[in-house]
């Protein structure tokens, strides 16, 4: 039976999972993981980084990701599995990196680069040329309208008129500018690649409703670049065949590959969220939502984002920065161990009698808050127990809250992230929402969720079309055992309560 291969090239590293489907059983049959620092240390990076003496600015090296790439294939060589039957591959990458490729040969690795570094999702240094092309579309609200967020320092149209400005003769001299997602599909078929909806909608620059380049944005952001962006094809798309020199060097068979995408569409499929009202909430160092959406519905606040899905439709995001930071920060200032703080949690009932705070303790992404201020409301700070309860709450009425925006009806969560293993948070997480609470062991999400799309998109082209929700069975599922039921009485008391916190909220905001 055939073989997939998913790869993910993440900021720290590259993972690649191999996974073997036999009729309805779907097993993962090889999975391994580099870390850049550790296996490529010539290249200097500091957790995939390259050190800057700006610390707005955030480049890694695409010459350190084309040596992973070689590095991880020469470990599926090596597997010991049968790769005659390897029929498809497929990759994520992190979202918003830009890679700049001069004219030259594409038949093999490396590919000439017109700029040495390539931008990162964790760079901020384009807040100019984010109010440039936002004045020269019409405004925040047109450009979100038609790509699915505002202008973002880190999406790569301000990072493409960046570069533009200030390295202009490196700029003409650039054939084609790729997402790092496009950039590692093209040195595996030995052409330019293409890229697919979910990553191109990460740039500000993809009109949602027709997955194509929306030329406003196009030509606000730098001239000629039209030329230079790749064209953007179905996720499904098959773009071509391993090439010969992956073949020649590590023995591999001539797998078809198929189009690549960001993480964060990868992560969609690779936690199983192919239907409408069904949401994963990462609690990380940061919090995320994101589920999928039949329509691309867009933030009016400009906080969250849309993105296109692998399944042709669409997903929602939003990111909340004061997470597990904020988690950590109120643990470690009443000198708590995580058993405790549960405890802690569990001594007060729920709805805290009315008190609140807003738990900004760093500057925050959602709501946009540019210094870190935590504000409490009929709250003593010495009363540890009511301030972990209000902190919790806190984070999730502000999720329940700046999810809104997405018109999805959510009847199931996923709980994914280190505190997910933390179940009295879980409570209040169902309570707050009014939906039952899976907990979900990620395990490379992004990585299988490409090995997915690989399976998925080779029986479509193979005339052996599978349903999503048989593509996710038995691999991108939640614990079952591990359900947390909403009650009825709280989630009834926390709709009340969290119109109460958007006020309090707002309030902050304006003042």
């Amino acid at each position: 039976m055939p073989l997939y291969l998913g790869l993910d090239s993440s900021t720290q590293g590259l993972t690649g999972i191999v996974i073997d489907v036999d009729g309805s059983r779907r097993e993962v049959v090889f999975e391994s993981s580099l870390q850049f620092d550790a296996a490529l240390p010539q290249y200097g990076t500091q957790h995939g980084v390259l050190p800057h003496a700006d610390p707005s600015v955030a480049c890694s090296s695409p010459a350190m990701w084309t040596d992973a790439l070689e590095l991880m294939l020469a470990r599926v060589a090596a597997s010991g599995l049968d790769l005659s039957r390897l029929a498809a591959i497929s990759g994520s990458a992190q979202q918003h990196g830009s890679v700049y490729i001069g004219p030259g040969s594409a038949d093999r690795p490396p590919l000439p680069f017109t700029r040495a570094v390539a931008p990162i999702w964790m760079d901020s240094s384009t807040s100019a040329e984010c109010a440039e092309i936002t004045e020269a579309v019409g405004g925040s609200a047109t450009l979100a309208a038609h790509t699915g967020s505002r202008a973002v320092e880190r999406f790569t149209g301000p990072q493409i008129r960046r570069f533009y400005k200030t390295e202009p003769l490196a700029y003409t001299a650039t054939r084609r500018i790729h997402l790092v997602s496009s950039f590692l599909a093209s040195l595996l078929i030995g052409a330019h690649a293409p890229v697919d909806p979910g990553d191109g909608s990460g740039m500000n620059l993809m009109d949602l409703a027709t997955n194509r380049w929306w030329m406003a944005a196009v030509e606000a952001t730098a001239p000629g670049l039209a030329a230079k962006l790749p064209p953007i094809v179905p996720s499904s798309t098959v773009i071509g065949m391993l090439s010969p020199y992956w073949r020649e060097r590590h023995g591999l068979p001539g797998a078809a590959v198929v189009a690549w995408s960001g993480d964060n569409p990868c992560s969609l499929i690779g936690t199983g969220l192919v239907r409408e009202g069904v949401v994963a909430i990462s609690l990380g160092t940061s919090d995320t939502i994101f589920g999928l959406m039949r329509e691309p519905r867009v933030s009016p606040d400009g906080t969250g984002h849309v993105f296109g899905s692998p399944t042709g439709e669409f997903m929602g995001i939003t990111v909340f920065r004061n997470g597990s930071l904020a988690r950590e920060r109120m643990r470690d200032v009443y000198g708590l161990t995580w058993n405790r703080f549960s405890s802690a949690l569990e001594e007060n009932t729920p709805g805290n009698d009315g008190r609140m705070l807003l738990p900004w303790f760093e500057p925050e992404i959602t709501p946009l808050v540019s210094r870190g201020s935590v504000r409490r409301f009929e709250l003593d700070a010495s009363d540890g127990p009511a301030n972990i309860r209000a902190l919790v709450e806190a984070q999730m009425m502000a999720m329940a809250l700046h999810s809104r925006w997405m018109g999805v009806d959510v009847k199931i969560i996923y709980a994914t992230g280190g505190a997910s293993a933390n179940r009295a948070i879980l409570q209040v997480m169902a309570d707050v929402f009014g939906a039952d609470v899976y907990q979900f062991d990620v395990g490379n999400s992004a990585c299988l969720g490409a090995a997915l799309r690989a399976f998925e998109a080779h029986r479509a082209a193979t005339g052996q079309p599978v349903p999503w929700d048989d593509v996710v069975r038995g691999l991108a599922e939640p614990v079952t055992s591990s359900l947390v039921s909403p009650h009825p009485s709280r989630h009834a008391m926390y709709r009340e309560l969290t119109e109460r916190y958007a006020e309090r909220e707002a309030s902050a905001l304006a003042t």
